[in-house]
């Protein structure tokens, strides 16, 4: 059975644990994996983040700066320059939750200041100890997600040996610091990084044992939308890697995850909502 939690960040709430929540993905970047290049543009940018809230997209996650495998990053100057006239108009006509997926304290600070509701940092504050201060001024809600070295060098190094051990160690380092730095309990998520330096291997076992992050007593997060993965199970490229995401997407409701991290809402809702109903009648048994 799912825990409950309430989750917040800075004015706003969301209860966890009832239904699954759907975070929807907005790259304003030319090179991620699946949709670079596609809201590069400022309005369409918008356009897509409002459609997505309106097809039931619960926070919504804006990034400009690409995590996929072998990205370099970016200047700050540029990060913000794509991402804060998205945040400051879609902030002015939407309601839910904004999430701003960012590994540097400059850039969650302006965005924070623009409205910003949640920082999803990557690193998991392993890169910068200004991010966690950053995070408890504003009383930000944060994701910490588990990844192995950086997006350049995350599928190059060795993989883990004991991957779901690693993720807990390394978890629990990100969660003290939080907890050093006055960021309260309630105000963050934990993701254990499908795809952010795992093999398929371990990207399998971490969905099929979500179980392993039950003691940390936090809020669950996955993103497994078209990753790469996928597409070694199904010889597909991104692009047709959609049934793949809705069969993960299942597996980590059964398996207990309150967030899932999605390009496609509208088709990840109605899986959601599905497995939902059905898993809620087999609870009542």
């Amino acid at each position: 059975m799912r825990s409950s939690y309430i989750f917040r960040a800075r004015e706003k709430t969301v209860e966890l644990g009832e239904r699954t929540r759907l975070m929807g993905v907005v790259n304003v970047t030319p090179d991620s994996f699946f949709d670079g290049g596609r809201f590069l543009e400022r309005s369409q940018a918008i356009e897509h983040s409002l459609s997505l809230v309106e097809a039931g997209a619960d926070i919504l996650d804006l990034g400009a700066d690409s995590s996929r495998p072998g990205a370099e990053p970016v200047p700050v100057g540029e990060e913000l320059d794509r991402l804060l006239p998205v945040l400051q108009e879609v902030r002015k006509q939407v309601c839910v939750p904004i999430s701003v997926d960012t590994s540097k304290p400059a850039v969650a600070r302006e965005a924070l200041k623009e409205g910003a509701d949640i920082v999803n940092d990557i690193t998991a504050f392993r890169c910068d100890p200004e991010m966690p201060r950053i995070v408890s001024e504003w009383d930000a809600g944060v994701v910490l997600t588990h990844m192995r070295g950086t997006p350049k060098t995350m599928q190059e190094r060795p993989f883990s040996e004991n991957i779901l051990e690693e993720i807990q160690t390394d978890l629990q380092v990100a969660i003290s610091k939080a907890c050093q730095n006055g960021i309260a309990r309630e105000r963050i998520i934990i993701d254990p990084g499908i795809g952010f330096g795992k093999n398929l291997e371990d990207n399998c076992r971490i969905l099929n044992r979500l179980s392993f992050l039950e003691g940390f007593r936090l809020p669950i997060l996955i993103g497994t939308s078209r990753k790469s993965f996928l597409g070694k199970m199904l010889h597909q490229p991104a692009a047709e890697r959609i049934w793949g995401t809705a069969a993960s997407v299942v597996v980590a409701i059964l398996r207990g995850v309150h967030i899932v991290r999605v390009h496609d809402v509208v088709e990840m809702n109605q899986v959601a909502q599905v497995t939902d109903v059905i898993l809620a009648e087999s609870l009542l048994k």
